[in-house]
């Protein structure tokens, strides 16, 4: 047997424990590993710097080293976290409808822990402890796999969770991680139906295709995050300023950062001048249409084409369109968006409504930046990603996407005529 077999046989195993797990076990378990994570600080922060020293080695940069840095802030939100989740109500159990037949049967739609779930990423470290802490909550057993990019620093984490956990009263096998970075064993890993029941993969979307194109089990995705965010005619411009800069810059190697920014034609020439020379501050380069780059001559600004239209640059880099209505930047969106998380900023409350129930993405917002596409600040502790599916999760997914049901039906006697 090989060593993901005895891996996914383990996990088999503790899901069963997991599922009548008690929530005071499970919540003393995350404390647990929220302290050792705390203990852990100056081990992490070093691991960290080999990945580090290794990817700039490789000439990696930007915003793919700005995913795999820690620093004391990003480790101390890993433990902060962990204990949200705790606080957090235990999914497992809770009564999701119920309801009594004419001839006396009581059926109970009650939420239940998945199972076996594999989550297979890249470069953020800190997935490690966010999907472990969620797996844990919902009654699952997780089996994490890193990329070769975070190796040591997934290692570092996962000591200090994995061991305090156990100890803390988790099975055995609750919590794994693949030690090795053999491509082989995310193959193995993906082709395990009757073992592991969901495959969750954190990345790029070059990752997420090849999970899918391999995988024998479930499969939640998020492809690319292509986020807009249109400017009304009837726009408050300063309010907009700042949630266009904010959804652009504030962190642009993730997948909630806006990439095409629609602006209504009316709004463009005041607009797009300033919000272009603060971009330009920031080092933010622009591509657009040929509307704008009439309003921004003598700007440096290069045409947009189609392939900008449908690229996530991940990176400070922002195409631009002006637009003759909500109606054309809604057609944008649907054309060329990725149902991810997209956003009007707007005084008109019929074009707001109409933007909502219009634009089909997992996050639409209203005079607010896209950056808020995440569990934590939805209030879900902290995320296993953000889903673009739209079965069985959608948007940023916590404890109850991490749980499916059943219906439990007592009777009293009761047989079929």
């Amino acid at each position: 047997m090989s060593e993901i077999s005895r891996m996914v046989e383990k996990a088999k195993t503790a899901s069963a424990a997991m599922a009548l797990l008690p929530t005071s076990v499970k919540n003393r378990a995350l404390k647990a590993m929220a302290d050792g994570l705390d203990r852990g600080g100056k081990d992490i922060l070093a691991a960290n710097g080999r990945d580090l020293a290794a990817a700039r080695a490789k000439g990696i940069a930007g915003a793919l080293l700005d995913r795999l840095m820690l620093n004391e802030k990003r480790i101390g939100e890993m433990p902060r976290g962990l204990r949200e989740v705790a606080r957090l109500p235990d999914p497992v159990g809770q009564v999701i409808s119920r309801r009594t037949r004419p001839n006396g049967l009581r059926i109970l739609k009650v939420r239940v822990p998945i199972g076996v779930i594999a989550i297979v990423y890249e470069a953020r470290p800190n997935v490690t402890a966010d999907c472990a802490g969620l797996c844990i909550k919902s009654g699952n057993s997780v089996i994490l796999r890193g990329g070769s990019e975070a190796i040591h620093s997934n290692r570092a984490i996962f000591r200090r969770i994995e061991a305090a956990g156990r100890k803390a009263g988790l099975a055995e096998g609750a919590l794994q991680l693949v030690w090795d970075t053999d491509r082989r064993s995310v193959d193995e890993l993906l082709g395990t139906p009757g073992g592991v029941d969901l495959v969750i993969p954190r990345g790029g979307e070059g990752l997420i295709r090849q999970v899918v194109a391999k995988a024998k089990v479930p499969v939640i995705k998020q492809y690319k995050g292509i986020c807009h965010t249109y400017v009304d005619a009837s726009a408050d411009l300063k309010k907009a300023e700042e949630i266009c800069f904010n959804a652009k810059v504030q962190r642009p190697g993730v997948c909630n950062a806006m990439e095409t920014l629609l602006v209504h034609r009316a709004a463009a020439p005041k607009f797009l001048p300033a919000m272009a020379r603060r971009y330009a501050q920031a080092g933010v380069r622009l591509r657009g249409d040929a509307p704008t780059r009439r309003i921004l001559r003598g700007m440096p600004v290069q045409p947009a084409t189609e392939r900008d239209w449908a690229t996530e640059y991940l990176d400070l880099i922002l195409s631009v369109k002006v637009v003759g209505s909500v109606g054309e930047a809604m057609e944008h969106i649907r054309r060329w968006g990725s149902s991810h998380s997209d956003a009007i900023v707007t005084r008109s409350k019929p074009n707001a409504a109409r933007f909502l129930k219009g634009v089909d993405s997992a996050c639409v917002y209203v005079n607010a930046s896209t950056r808020f596409t995440d569990g934590g600040q939805f209030g879900l502790g902290a995320e296993i990603g953000v889903s673009t599916d739209k079965l069985h999760a959608r948007g940023p997914m916590g404890l109850e996407e991490l749980t499916t049901y059943k219906y439990e039906v007592t009777g009293t006697g009761q047989v079929r005529r």
